[in-house]
């Protein structure tokens, strides 16, 4: 299969080793990496704070970039929850019905890695090693918008040599929200701080969740308080053999 990445600006900009990872794990399985390089931010920032023309626009840009993938996956559950949730209300909200019918047909094809690699390759196996003591935390946006269910804890599971331990109260966001953990940041704090103790209370050694915005919220609180507990994205634990 040729597969489009959509790294999303965050990934890109801050974390692009998991975009690395996600090719390097998709050329492993046999398949073809494309990365349209005129692409650009998704929009979510812009149209969760009120901009909606600045969102259409930026959807206009998505679909004409991604129009020709056969396939499009994405290391952010949060930004394809974005394009398969908002993206036809922002184009019914445009008034043009040439962009509806483009996104309709190009919604279906935009897909979460782990929905990709369950459901429409077929695999919960990919060949990964991991020998180290793991966690996952759902984000929000996988459990609630996307509706992933147990694919990421299928694949997590199948990786050789790995110790996977359940994260208690694992559905509780962790306080990120975007600009929420600005503008509320005391609320932010004190959820992030029962997220973190449950992190702490699984003894491991890493953190695990499709999302690198969540991760960051996560890590950043557990690298101020001194822990040895680092963060991971799903597609780098699923692209490691070693």
């Amino acid at each position: 299969m040729r597969i489009a990445l959509f790294v999303t600006c965050f990934n890109d900009t801050l974390f692009p080793a998991t975009g690395r990872a996600v090719v390097e794990l998709l050329e492993r399985l046999g398949h073809t990496v494309e990365f349209p390089e005129d692409q650009t931010c998704c929009g979510q920032m812009h149209a969760n704070t009120g901009y909606r023309e600045e969102a259409i626009a930026l959807a206009r840009r998505f679909v004409r970039v991604f129009a020709g993938a056969e396939m499009i996956v994405s290391p952010s559950a949060s930004c394809v929850a974005m394009v398969r949730d908002q993206y036809p209300r922002l184009a019914q909200a445009s008034g043009d019905g040439a962009l509806e019918r483009e996104v309709g047909a190009l919604v279906p094809r935009v897909l979460e890695l782990s929905e990709l690699l369950v459901d429409h390759l077929g695999v919960d196996d990919v060949g990964a090693a991991f020998a180290h003591r793991v966690t996952y935390h759902p984000t929000c946006h996988s459990l609630r918008a996307l509706h992933v269910g147990d694919r990421p804890l299928r694949l997590l599971r199948a990786v050789r040599d790995i110790d996977f331990v359940e994260l208690a109260d694992a559905q509780e966001c962790c306080g990120f929200g975007g600009t929420f953990a600005v503008k509320n940041a005391a609320t932010s704090s004190a959820i992030l701080a029962d997220k973190v103790r449950r992190v702490l209370d699984t003894r491991a050694e890493v953190c695990v969740a499709a999302d690198n915005s969540c991760l960051m919220h996560i890590g950043g609180a557990l690298r101020r308080r001194r822990t040895c507990v680092r963060t991971m994205h799903l597609a780098e634990i699923l692209a490691s053999t070693a």
